[in-house]
């Protein structure tokens, strides 16, 4: 074993020892097991009407057959199962394997795996195996060149940093160590995460349902240990083509990747505008390492498997007017203070980013700028900082269809003014900070909706969040598998950001295995979680519909900052036609002053006090702080003496993990 091999393996070890050993599956090599297709690792009809329409079957390793050991399932953050698609999945050694049964015809599969990163951060490169039926093997390289990070936020990819803020106090010691003595010592790696990439594979004919897939990890392999979270097969239609575009190839732009094809780009786009035609991306990968500006031109690829726009980051010396040191692929509208941009449609493609730290001032997003009156249809965007991030004022962006994972924050953010938009339909997976987020900074975002989207796996923060904002709607969403410092769906007055006004309507969305980690406050929060920090939230919020299923910790959570707890108050929440499957504490928990009223809200498996009152923590004799009014059809949790305000608070109560939903008779 070189030195190298044996480093890998003891920094692999080191994160290994914090996951949940599962079964071994040995000796059923040949067996044939029938497919499992899921979604949000459930059962397809416990989420039904929920969340994207997609073109993929998903498949959980779990499921499937393999001489490899299941991890899992264990919620805890810094974990490997925390992390995987239903908190489970499957750890193989070198010669170990992990066999799909291809559920429908299938000419591409995306494999979402770990593995381990190098002994001093920047990640390795370890070959996969794919055989169908034993044959037409084919070898996908893996790599953790965009996963793992480390240490207090903005994060590190170096494993043996010291803290990066040992002025911060954190849970781990329940101290700031600075100011502690004796100094305590913090283990290093410190609080990794990220651990999960994916990779896609267009295979080389179309297989039969049935046929059998086997991932299997070749001997030698540098990686200690690969795991395989899941398998996403589809069947992908033939590139499409636009003879009466602006071909981008006639523009100089080379499809085999080998050069830049930046300036093509613009050449192509000054052409279409000129001639009001469409630019045309043909099958290839195009090099580009800058910022696309785009105004009033549509630009189509051939698919997003057939056409696929990636570039280098590149460092800035010096930075950039706007404070980026970086720059990398992506398609900008022009700023909103220079007038933005109008009328784009950008369809039909991937980004591929090379962005592997955080750095919030870098301007390395997949799409940028403002855009109004627009399109984004169809695209594939990875491995960028934010998927896209939208900067107003601006209005009616139409975000359809998109595919967005493995980035370093959020895959979509509307930021400051952005009124009349709509955000439909799109496959998120594994982002590092917010899902999907509108952020009313210094502006409000009003009149946008956030409709039929899955978000699945944000590792930091929240699946979907509104900070402010007027007349926005969040609805048949489907969220599953947050992990830390935030949860399923978040309604917040923090950030800086605008008041919330007239209503928000959370309606018909559903989250699983939601109720993350406050690591901060170390509290356990809701699947849907507002929370009172810059002011009060007193907002129409009509929260209608919904279904948390498995909860980790509570379902709905009301909270005001401890600090501002006699300052701010939360009120005017509506909560009907809701159904709680399993929680790990309470239905509801109420750390805050105000009032909501409840209707129709059906609760079964409640781990613990189903309605955890403590108000904002002084205890008056007159009851909680917070009030709760019963507008009736409440079953299974909320009691005639719960109300209307009775003080049922047990700060940190006990866990009780909830058994898995189940269909509502």
């Amino acid at each position: 074993m070189s030195s190298r091999r044996a480093a890998i393996t003891t920094v692999a070890a080191t994160v290994a020892v914090t996951v949940t050993a599962g079964l071994c599956l040995p000796g059923i090599a040949d067996a044939h097991r029938a497919p499992v297709v899921t979604r949000a690792g459930l059962d397809p009809g416990l989420v039904a009407g929920r969340g994207a329409h997609v073109d993929f079957a998903e498949q959980e390793a779990e499921n499937a057959v393999s001489t490899g050991t299941v991890i899992g399932p264990d919620r805890t953050a810094y974990t490997l199962p925390a992390e995987a698609s239903g908190r489970t999945a499957v750890r193989l050694l070198a010669g170990q394997h992990v066999e799909f049964t291809l559920p429908g015809p299938t000419n591409a599969i995306t494999v979402r795996y770990s593995i381990p990163d190098a002994p001093g951060g920047g990640g390795i490169t370890a070959p996969l195996a794919v055989t169908v039926n034993g044959r037409d093997r084919r070898t996908m390289t893996l790599t953790s060149r965009y996963a793992w990070l480390y240490n207090q936020y903005p994060f590190s990819n170096d494993p043996n940093a010291d803290l990066l803020h040992p002025d911060w106090w954190i849970t781990e010691c329940s101290c700031v160590p600075e100011a502690t003595t004796p100094r305590p010592v913090i283990p290093k790696p410190f609080r990794p995460s990220h651990f999960y990439d994916e990779q896609r594979l267009l295979l080389d004919r179309t297989y039969r349902a049935g046929d059998r897939l086997r991932l299997s990890v070749p001997a030698g392999s540098p990686a200690a240990w690969t795991v395989i979270d899941l398998l996403d097969s589809q069947l992908v239609g033939r590139p499409q083509v636009n003879l009466r575009a602006a071909n981008l190839l006639l523009f100089g732009a080379d499809p085999t990747g080998r050069r830049d094809s930046a300036p093509a780009f613009d050449r192509a786009i000054a052409f279409a505008r000129r001639h009001r035609v469409p630019v045309y991306v043909p099958p290839g990968t195009f090099q580009v390492n800058r910022h696309i500006i785009v105004d009033d031109v549509t630009i189509e690829g051939a698919g997003s498997w057939y056409t696929i726009i990636k570039g280098r980051e590149v460092a800035l010396d010096p930075p950039a007017p706007d404070g980026s040191v970086h720059t990398g692929v992506g398609f900008y509208g022009r700023p909103a203070a220079a007038g933005g941009s109008r009328n784009v449609h950008l369809s039909g493609f991937a980004i591929e980013g090379d962005v592997r730290e955080r750095i919030d001032l870098d301007q390395v997003n997949g799409i940028g700028g403002a855009l109004t009156d627009s399109t984004v249809r169809g695209l594939h965007i990875r491995h960028t900082k934010v998927g896209l991030w939208l900067d107003g004022p601006m209005s009616n962006l139409r975000v359809t269809d998109n595919v967005i994972v493995d980035q370093i924050a959020d895959a979509l953010n509307f930021h400051t003014g952005v009124t009349n938009s709509v955000v439909s339909n799109n496959f998120i997976r594994n982002t590092g900070d917010d899902g999907l987020a509108m952020w009313s900074e210094h502006i409000p975002n009003a009149g946008n909706t956030f409709d039929h989207n899955t978000v699945q796996s944000p590792v930091l923060a929240n699946g979907i969040a509104l900070y402010g904002g007027t007349g926005n709607t969040v609805s048949a969403n489907l969220v599953a598998d947050p992990v830390r410092e935030g949860s399923g769906l978040h309604l917040g007055s923090r950030f800086g950001a605008e008041p919330f006004a007239g209503s928000a309507w959370i309606t018909a969305n559903t989250t699983v295995r939601a109720g993350g980690w406050e690591l901060n406050w170390n509290l356990g929060l809701g699947a849907i979680w507002i929370y009172a920090l810059d002011r009060s939230i007193d907002a129409d919020l009509q929260l209608v519909g919904n279904h948390f299923l498995d909860n980790t910790y509570n379902a709905i959570m009301l909270v005001s900052e401890w600090a501002v707890r006699d300052l701010y108050t939360i009120t005017n929440v509506h909560v009907a036609d809701t159904r709680v499957d399993g929680t790990g504490t309470s239905v509801l928990s109420a750390r805050t002053a105000g009032a909501a009223t409840f209707s129709n809200v059906d609760a079964r498996n409640v781990g613990a006090v189903a309605v955890n009152n403590c108000g904002s923590f002084h205890f008056p004799a007159t009851g909680s702080e917070f009030a709760l009014t019963d507008h009736g059809d409440n079953d299974g949790w909320l009691a005639p003496w719960h109300l209307p305000n009775t003080i049922t608070c047990d700060d940190r109560p006990p866990v009780t993990p909830p058994p898995p939903p189940t269909p509502w008779p």
